[in-house]
């Protein structure tokens, strides 16, 4: 009989942190929406490429209906757990989804459970 090792305790508490973001239902939304910016932020509104940059935050705040504050608070999460990058655009800041981090975050998840 072949011992198996612990988790790593990062690894296991980076993964509880990637999965309390993904409870919120706004937060999972927001995720699907960045799957496919073009699609659910109309382009012609960008000050920027949305699939090279993102999606200005301002424009998640308006489709949202949220208060400033509380969708940066989401977005700071989302990328505290590595799901999604910022970039600033003058003074603005742009979120799109970390596609190699979420992938090795299913991997993970995978190898985990």
């Amino acid at each position: 009989m072949t011992a198996q090792a612990e988790p790593v305790p990062e690894t296991t508490d980076h993964l509880v942190e990637v999965l309390k973001a993904l409870a919120n239902p706004i937060r999972l939304q927001v995720l699907g929406w960045l799957r496919e910016p073009d699609r659910h932020f109309p382009p012609e509104n960008a000050i920027a490429d949305q699939d090279e940059v993102g999606v200005c935050v301002s424009h998640l705040q308006a489709k949202l209906g949220l208060a400033q504050s509380t969708v940066s608070a989401y977005m700071a999460l989302l990328q505290r757990a590595g799901l999604v990058r910022s970039t600033r655009v003058g003074k603005w800041t742009h979120y799109r989804r970390d596609e190699q981090r979420i992938a090795q975050l299913v991997d993970l998840l995978g190898r985990s459970i």
